[in-house]
């Protein structure tokens, strides 16, 4: 080792060997009873130690292991962090048959990290229902001194749930924090750095010390100083934010109400504002709009009755965003509009980018993507502009959603594929699972199915993971839209289902459409026209309701298709006719082309064949414009058979032998199958 790094080592060490001696001397009555308490304790001997912040448990492990009354005790740290611990006995029993115990040593078992299983919320953890059920086996099983090292909420909870087991302690010791800890910890109130962009661990991290901070200020069961409330306050809303940004609505609202109390108490309208915001996004988080536009419009009110512009900005974003949600396109674009020209007024460029993204949301769902890429593009030199390489994944996303919106798969893959590797990069495994699904849904444009369900599994687990149920419906939706294009409609159906209980238990009606379609879909396979008819007309009724005509036309045209094989030609005529003028009155060409196909079906039935070979031209023209080389092949098929009823044979033969060309090269067996088939009972 070289001189330099020995001295730098010496002078950690010095360092550390001062902030132990601090921690000793600012809590040295306890500290002594500890001791005392280690040096008697025989056999099965249960104690408390309170501590709010982990760095205080170290100082305290180390200050008892170099302490000259404890040379003849062998000290074990026994760390417990699952969170979905039960059965601690039973870990402690498997951790204690690994130990060597050193000679004419006592052993003493330090317990830590069990807070992460005690949990702050909800009743009865079951780690502590355990404690209460087998404490007597204790004796028997962990026949040492047991001490367990944890925060004042987690002892108190503990008390609380298992009283049996408490009612054992011999010593409870509560340790102050050094005011050095505390202002390490008061620095995650001012970090810069937003808790969403932080990897899980260093999430969690912030969140304990946060824990622990209000724990300082506010000890359970004692009311906090007036000197300490404000920052009570400040804290709550910290955890609210930070439960917020893992997806936990129900546990930031716990925390964001009691800082909005303390904010009216004082008052203290900009952290009031905030509150009241976040409590909108929570509600918004669980889709419960009319709430979350409630708080948000609070927010505005009294951000204008204070005048404070920039927090009308947000308050306006806000409710734009819950307006996206509920479909009102023109009073979100009205909202961000708003927002956008007060940030502007300000100078503030930076948080005009989230502005200009929702902007092209808005504009996306319009189907106006050129508009939408430029809001994007304009969101993107922002970030760029501010390094803000986090905030940029987003935006990456979105332009993936106008690619692929624009059949360019290529590009939607590399924009989706950058965004993915910055929310790695940040550890925002949430983010990740929406960035998952449309690389799923790329894959399964270019007919890569099984990378597709390999997509969607990623994001349905990393939904189940987080509990976000809602965002689950979407992926099952496509799961199942893989297994209805590989054939497989008792799982396609499966899934389907899946999705659309989920969408029935939240209330969200319009997107219960599409997977009626797809259910009727998979029923008109398997030939069951009326329960198929059923599902499009429950489609078509949503569709109609609120007034999403452009949808109606996918409907319109599953209808026709159950018409069609029921044989019903000018039923089937009429609804396919209905589709095409929304197609085109929306200017969406590529959907056409299979109108246009359908249209064709019908009227070579009719033996109508000059008018089945335009239609047929018109789809086929559409698709090679495209470059949808699959569908071209079944356009090129039904050429083929409508040249072979004109006993066209050459003709026939030609496009007949294109369309097996283009099945096989894209692993289509059974068309492939179907096309060769035809081919050779074709005359020479």
């Amino acid at each position: 080792m070289s001189s330099s790094n020995k001295l730098s080592n010496q002078h950690k060490n010095s360092e550390l060997q001062a902030e132990i001696g601090k921690f000793i001397a600012y809590n040295q009555d306890e500290f002594a009873e500890l001791v005392t308490f280690v040096d008697f304790a025989e056999k099965f001997t249960l104690g408390f130690i309170e501590i709010n912040f982990t760095p205080d448990i170290d100082l305290l492990i180390a200050g008892l292991e170099q302490n000259p009354q404890c040379q003849e005790i062998q000290f074990v740290v026994l760390d417990f962090p699952e969170k979905n611990l039960r059965f601690l006995r039973d870990e402690l029993v498997q951790q204690l048959a690994k130990i060597t115990k050193e000679t004419n040593k006592k052993l003493v078992l330090l317990i830590r990290n069990l807070e992460k299983s005690i949990g702050v919320f909800g009743d009865y953890p079951p780690v502590l229902q355990d404690l209460n059920f087998v404490r007597d086996s204790y004796r028997q099983s962990v026949p040492h001194p047991l001490l367990f090292i944890l925060p004042d909420y987690a002892i108190s909870r503990l008390a609380k749930f298992a009283p049996d087991f408490w009612a054992w302690k011999s010593g409870l010791f509560r340790f102050k924090t050094t005011e050095s800890t505390r202002d390490r910890a008061a620095n995650t109130l001012n970090a810069d750095t937003n808790i969403e962009r932080l990897p899980t661990p260093e999430q969690q991290e912030r969140i304990d010390l946060l824990h622990g901070l209000l724990m300082e200020y506010n000890p359970t069961g004692e009311i906090p100083s007036q000197e300490h409330i404000r920052n009570c306050g400040n804290i709550l809303n910290e955890l609210g934010k930070a439960y917020l940004s893992q997806h936990k609505p129900i546990k930031a609202r716990e925390y964001l109400e009691k800082a909005g109390k303390i904010a009216k108490q004082f008052p203290d309208y900009s952290l009031q504002i905030e509150v009241i915001n976040q409590l909108g996004e929570s509600y918004q988080q669980q889709r419960q709009f009319e709430s979350a536009n409630s708080y948000h419009q609070q927010a505005l009110d009294i951000a204008k009755e204070q005048k404070n512009r920039p927090a009308v900005a947000n308050s306006l974003h806000y409710l734009g965003n819950v307006s996206l949600n509920l479909r009102q396109y023109d009073q979100a674009r009205d909202y961000y509009q708003q927002a956008l020209e007060i940030y502007i007024e300000f100078g503030d460029r930076y948080w005009s980018a989230r502005t200009y993204n929702q902007l092209g949301y808005v504009a996306q769902e319009l189907r106006q993507y050129d508009q939408a890429r430029d809001y994007y593009q304009q969101a993107l030199e922002i970030d760029v502009e501010f390094g803000d390489r986090y905030s940029s994944a987003r935006t990456y996303h979105y332009l993936g959603m106008v690619a692929q919106e624009l059949r360019q798969y290529d590009q939607a893959r590399d924009y989706y594929q950058q965004a993915l590797e910055i929310y790695i990069e940040f550890g925002n495994h949430y983010s990740s699972a929406r960035t998952y699904h449309n690389l799923g849904s790329v894959a399964q444009e270019l007919r890569q199915y099984d990378q597709a369900r390999d997509y969607y599994q990623q994001a349905l687990e990393i939904f189940i993971e987080f509990g976000d149920r809602y965002s689950c419906a979407s992926t099952y939706h496509n799961l199942g839209s893989v297994a209805q294009e590989l054939r497989q409609y008792d799982q396609a159906r499966d899934y389907y289902q899946q999705a659309l209980e989920i969408y029935i238990e939240f209330g969200d009606r319009y997107s219960c459409a599409r997977t009626y379609n797809q259910l009727g879909y998979v029923a008109q396979e398997l030939r069951q026209y009326d329960q198929a008819r059923d599902y499009y007309q429950q489609a078509l009724e949503i569709d109609v309701e609120f007034g999403d005509r452009y949808s109606s036309a996918m409907t319109y045209h599953y209808l026709g298709m159950v018409a069609q094989e029921l044989r019903q030609y000018d039923q089937a005529q009429d609804y396919y006719q209905q589709a095409l003028e929304i197609y085109i009155e929306f200017g969406d060409r590529y959907s056409s082309a299979r109108t246009y196909h359908n249209l064709g079906i019908v009227a070579q039935e009719l033996r109508q064949y000059d008018q089945a070979r335009d239609y047929y031209q018109q789809a086929l023209e559409i698709k090679i414009e495209f470059g949808d080389r699959y569908s071209q092949a079944l356009t090129l098929y039904c050429l083929g058979t409508l040249a072979q009823a004109e006993e066209n044979y050459a003709e026939a033969r030609a496009n007949l032998q294109t369309a097996l060309q283009i099945y096989v090269e894209c692993q289509d067996e059974y068309w492939a199958k179907v096309a060769r088939e035809i081919l050779e009972s074709l005359p020479e």
